[in-house]
């Protein structure tokens, strides 16, 4: 499967952003709860969904059924000038009633179909197994666990993944030292 740029560059923005809204901070996993306050924002989120797709598209986790992965593979290998038409999507996806009512709201905007395209290819994405063990934090070194993806996108992936946990790294020292800023004692790691 080849990867457009595009996508790989939202794909660990998606999966933080699932992670940010899994779990509150005493540890207990509160995923349903924040997906529903979340969808109850969706006339303010539309605002969004242009510069920050990623953090709009989480609505609709686990909302999808693909029953074609080669069209979405096919959808994953392009750039957004060159995005099918949503309605083309209509053999590829299940979906429960809410998300259909969603759905409505959002094509109503300029760029509803653009976005919504775009939520599609991210949960896509999150849900196939490879992108789950990556998610997981899962060593890549079976490589018949990501047989479906060829060696460039890999090596992409990999970087991106080496990149984002950088990037982790460095935004959690930063906390750090503001919280010892703010007169509070170093959490040891």
């Amino acid at each position: 499967m080849n990867i457009s740029p595009f996508f790989l560059g939202l794909r660990s923005a998606y999966q933080a952003e699932i992670d940010d809204m899994t779990f509150d901070s005493e540890g207990k996993n509160v995923l349903r709860q924040r997906l529903t306050a979340r969808r109850k924002e969706l006339g303010f989120l539309l605002k969004m969904i242009e510069l920050s797709p990623e953090m709009v598209a989480v609505v609709f986790h686990e909302a999808f059924k693909f029953t074609l992965p080669a069209a979405m593979d096919h959808l994953l290998a392009q750039e957004p000038e060159d995005f099918p038409e949503w309605d083309s999507f209509a053999d590829a996806l299940l979906m429960p009633p809410w998300a259909h009512e969603m759905i409505k709201v959002i094509r109503q905007e300029p760029m509803g179909d653009w976005f919504l395209t775009v939520a599609v290819g991210l949960e896509y994405m999150f849900s196939k197994p490879g992108a789950a063990a990556a998610h997981a934090g899962e060593s890549r070194a079976n490589d018949d666990e990501d047989a479906d993806f060829d060696e460039p996108n890999r090596d992409a992936l990999d970087e991106f993944d080496d990149q984002e946990e950088g990037d982790a790294e460095a935004r959690e020292e930063a906390g750090a030292d503001w919280m010892v800023e703010q007169g509070f004692d170093r959490k040891d790691r």
